[in-house]
């Protein structure tokens, strides 16, 4: 690597490895490991490997994660932008495994920009239950709400708020959240040049102190019986078994569930052995630790608490946790690609609006007002767009920011007050009476669910075509068409079976409705 390594790290790191610390130190003269996840949303990991025109090796630690060559370049290809898989850092995929996700499940990703880890448990959750994905940095959290479209996930919500406020909001809410903690990156040196010119020898107890932190409030947003995965990309133990060992210590209801010096895994330094560690000298990946927090109540004791939130008055926080508590999973499986073209992402303080029953609160003045327009006006317009263009209408709770519709697995008032990127699925904008669909609608659908729908060759030109935006001649005979439907209309483009956006049919020439933001260049 081109940067030098700062002296205080190695010298740390020698004494961390002892006699390890050579071969330690060769790995940063050897090239990262690349690799790709699987999107068990749209494939199975069995499935995907031999439609690749690229080589992959298993990576041991994940099931649906593999290995590619140095030069493959698996974004330039159309499965990328169907959403089939996502490019990740092999070590980067190993907490969510130890997360031990299932479908139904309400997850809470709480450090998730820009999104490979909460697309890796949107997977797991095969569309049942609910993902809240947030992050504190605004900016940060377009690229999160992009890889959840990418994925096709249907039943995530994206917010931009302090671990602080979502432990109040949904107090006792989750049955599993991730920490996938800010850090002093260390563990990323030999990828990223830039974390090492970054670094200097106060960052891990700069970062150590947030971290505490935020362990704090998950604690408070965990159910009793519910499991917290603690991460990071670093090598420090000040941020690690350290910033453990101080949250055991004051929270006796959590115990460390052992992980390390098994398979592929590492243990962690004492006081916490049961942790894991993967090292770059010892796997293929770079190097990251993992903590699994077991909270030791039981399913009773989440069952009164949420018995209790639903007695506790008009608040906002009890709406919040009858909403989690007893709010069917109402999204379908997701499928699907980006956001571009996605609608506003928007952070109104009180944002969401409850769809048929006409009540919202989407910052657009009046929210009585907004809502009754949008409700009433875009609902018919939906419900028009519907019966028009799909075979089946998609789940969730209809919720209105202005004239764009969301379906989000909770209903709107769960939301109120917090700062909300996307509360659900984009479904598209009420314009004048007419709904136009949103480029995450389609990239999450099936073919099936579409009265029309048309498919390219992912090995042919016409794909890249589309992707770049053009205009391509395609006569009837080709579109595949549901028995009394015209031709004319929105068409899903697909690939090989996998959607990649809207296009617009008539008389032989189907009008590219790709967005320019997301176009193959």
């Amino acid at each position: 690597m081109a940067a030098q390594l700062p002296r205080s790290f190695t010298e740390r790191m020698k004494e961390l490895l002892g006699p390890e610390y050579e071969d330690f130190a060769e790995t940063y003269n050897e090239a990262p490991h690349t690799g790709i996840r699987v999107n068990t949303l749209k494939i199975s990991a069995t499935v995907l490997p031999g439609l690749l025109p690229f080589p992959v090796e298993p990576i041991p630690w994940c099931g649906t994660g593999f290995y590619t060559e140095e030069g493959a370049r698996p974004g330039k290809h159309p499965y990328y932008h169907a959403g089939l898989y996502y490019i990740q850092e092999p070590s980067a995929m190993s907490p969510v495994e130890l997360l031990g996700v299932t479908p139904g499940d309400h997850v809470l990703d709480l450090c998730a920009a820009p999104g490979g880890k909460s697309t890796q448990i949107a997977a797991k959750l095969q569309g049942k239950g609910l993902l809240v994905s947030n992050d504190l940095n605004a900016e940060r959290t377009k690229a999160l709400a992009k890889n959840l479209e990418l994925a096709g996930v249907r039943n995530a919500i994206v917010l931009n708020e302090s671990p602080e406020r979502i432990a109040a909001a949904f107090r006792h809410g989750f049955d599993r959240i991730l920490i996938d903690a800010p850090c002093s990156g260390e563990g990323m040196f030999r990828k990223d040049e830039d974390m090492v010119r970054q670094w200097n020898e106060q960052s891990p107890r700069k970062y150590a102190d947030m971290q505490r932190e935020i362990l704090a409030a998950a604690a408070l947003a965990l159910k009793p019986g519910g499991t917290i995965v603690y991460s990071t990309c670093t090598f420090s133990p000040e941020e690690n078994e350290g910033g453990i060992f101080e949250f055991l210590s004051a929270h006796r209801e959590f115990e460390v569930v052992p992980v390390g010096g098994t398979g592929s895994f590492s243990p962690g330094f004492d006081p916490v052995p049961g942790a894991a560690r993967l090292w770059p000298h010892k796997v293929k990946g770079e190097g990251h630790f993992i903590a699994v927090l077991k909270h030791g109540g039981t399913a009773e004791g989440a069952n009164a608490v949420a018995s209790a939130s639903a007695a506790d008055g008009e608040s906002a926080a009890s709406r919040r946790g009858r909403a989690l508590a007893s709010a069917p999973p109402r999204s379908g499986g997701g499928r699907g690609r980006d956001t571009g073209g996605s609608g506003p992402a928007r952070r109104d303080k009180t944002p969401a609006g409850r769809g048929a029953a006409g009540r919202s609160s989407s910052g657009h003045g009046d929210a009585r007002r907004s809502g009754a327009a949008a409700g009433g006006d875009g609902l018919a317009a939906y419900g028009a767009f519907l019966r028009d263009q799909l075979a089946r209408e998609p789940e969730g709770f209809p919720v209105w920011f202005g004239e764009h519709l969301y379906l989000s697995p909770l209903p709107g008032e769960a939301l109120n007050g917090l700062k909300t990127v996307r509360p659900g699925w984009y479904m598209g904008q009420n314009r004048s009476g007419r709904f136009v669909p949103g480029h995450p609608l389609a990239t999450a659908l099936t073919p099936e669910e579409c009265l029309r729908s048309l498919q390219l060759d992912g090995d042919g030109p016409e794909a890249v075509s589309y992707l770049k935006g053009e205009t391509l001649s395609v006569p009837a005979e080709r579109l595949n068409v549901a028995p009394g439907a015209s031709p004319k209309g929105y068409v899903l483009v697909c690939v090989d079976g996998y959607s990649l956006g809207w296009g617009k049919w008539q008389d032989g020439m189907l009008k590219n409705e790709y967005p320019a933001g997301w176009r193959w260049t």
